[in-house]
């Protein structure tokens, strides 16, 4: 059974930073996508970043490029997201997710996914 779980959410100020990680369990596929998605209140869940684990391979949307990091960890079963200068539009639910197909930030290639972790940044 495949499990993700994400940690590392919280509350910052505008400016401040945060990491979140996200530890995967029971996924055998060597050539794996972890990608990271939010949800802000009210709003769609949108792809934040992406990583084939495999070449390291990574996509970031727009709106995070320069500022969010993928990574993977020394350990093959953890990637972090780590976020720099927050925004309170970064205010949301942030998810991993992992999976085997096409590798991006479109929530519809992944099907196995974490329960999220809340990220609120203030002004």
């Amino acid at each position: 059974q495949v499990q993700l779980t994400e940690s590392g959410g919280g509350s910052v100020q505008a400016g401040g930073s945060l990491r979140l990680s996200c530890v995967v369990s029971g996924y055998t596929d060597s050539s794996a996508c972890v990608g990271w998605f939010r949800q802000g209140p009210g709003k769609e869940r949108e792809g934040v970043a992406a990583l084939r684990t495999r070449s390291g391979w990574t996509t970031y949307a727009d709106s995070v490029k320069g500022r969010f990091t993928i990574s993977q960890g020394n350990a093959e079963n953890t990637v972090f997201l780590q976020m720099n200068s927050l925004e309170p539009e970064d205010t949301a639910t942030y998810y991993c997710a992992i999976d085997n197909r096409k590798c991006g930030i479109e929530k519809a290639s992944f099907r196995y996914w974490g329960q999220g972790a809340q990220v609120t940044v203030s002004s």
